[in-house]
């Protein structure tokens, strides 16, 4: 088979619906879904940048539309769901990846730190997946992958909003995992540690397993086409999280006030 064959998108592509696409981890997935062939349908509240990584998409085999939208506005996120069908036919996957971090140091401790990551991080993603939710089972098919974080396995210094946030994520996948495979929908579950990215870059700590973007995006990728529930990385790092989840609080507290 020639080269030019090679690039020939199949005859309907998949479509998968991107949030917080713009930048870092959404950003890179975008990029690595469009170049394996999938309609990209990618949201964010930049339009500029989201207009860019469309640009982007046009020497590869899939494609990206921008779908500009701030994940907080639930009429807006019907909108879009309904909007990106109309237009592409179906939604066939999800990667629901919009977030932020705030830190949270105990001695600074404010609600309102906490009130905007779960209403990012965890409010964002329940927005989406109400529409998504009732479309799949609809058809009877369907993936949904939340972004969460290592974070969410166990409380960490200066991370008490974040982490919940993410934690609850985790939380609410195993949930809705158990029922909604019945009816064909596959939820999975995405903890990354530490990756490179514009939302990392402003952590003033030491980042152990900081691991490059487009690795993180090639292993989501993969996770994607598998069959587990949890996409986890790096792996090392992953490990040892899982590690601390399980031990007893006095353990837990005195390793975690050693490396803080």
């Amino acid at each position: 088979m020639n080269s030019h064959h090679d690039l020939t998108p199949p005859a309907n592509p998949p479509v998968i619906w991107i949030t917080g696409a713009s930048q870092g981890i959404g950003e890179a997935v975008a990029i690595a879904m469009a170049r394996a062939g999938m309609v990209v349908a990618a949201s964010a509240r930049n339009v500029e940048r989201l207009a860019a990584l469309a640009n982007q998409s046009t020497d590869l085999t899939g494609s990206i539309a921008p779908y500009p939208l701030d994940v907080t506005d639930q009429a807006a996120v019907k909108m879009t769901v309904d909007k990106i069908i109309a237009q592409h036919g179906g939604i066939d996957q999800a990667i629901l990846n919009a977030g932020t971090y705030i830190p949270s140091p105990a001695t600074g401790f404010t609600s309102d730190a906490v009130r905007q990551q779960v209403e990012l991080n965890l409010m964002g993603v329940c927005h989406c997946l109400e529409p998504l939710i009732t479309y799949m089972t609809g058809r009877g098919k369907g993936t949904i992958a939340m972004n969460a974080s290592l974070a969410g396995y166990r409380g960490l210094p200066r991370a008490a909003g974040y982490g919940a946030s993410k934690a609850a994520l985790i939380n609410m996948a195993e949930s809705l995992n158990t029922e909604l495979s019945d009816v064909g929908i596959d939820i999975k579950v995405i903890n990354p540690g530490f990756v490179k990215t514009p939302l990392t870059s402003k952590n003033r700590f030491p980042m152990p397993f900081l691991m490059e973007v487009d690795k993180a995006a090639e292993l989501i990728v993969k996770g994607m086409k598998g069959r587990q529930f949890e996409i986890r990385f790096p792996r090392i790092f992953a490990a040892i999280l899982g590690l601390l989840r399980s031990l007893p609080y006095p353990l837990y507290f005195w390793l975690i006030r050693k490396a803080g």
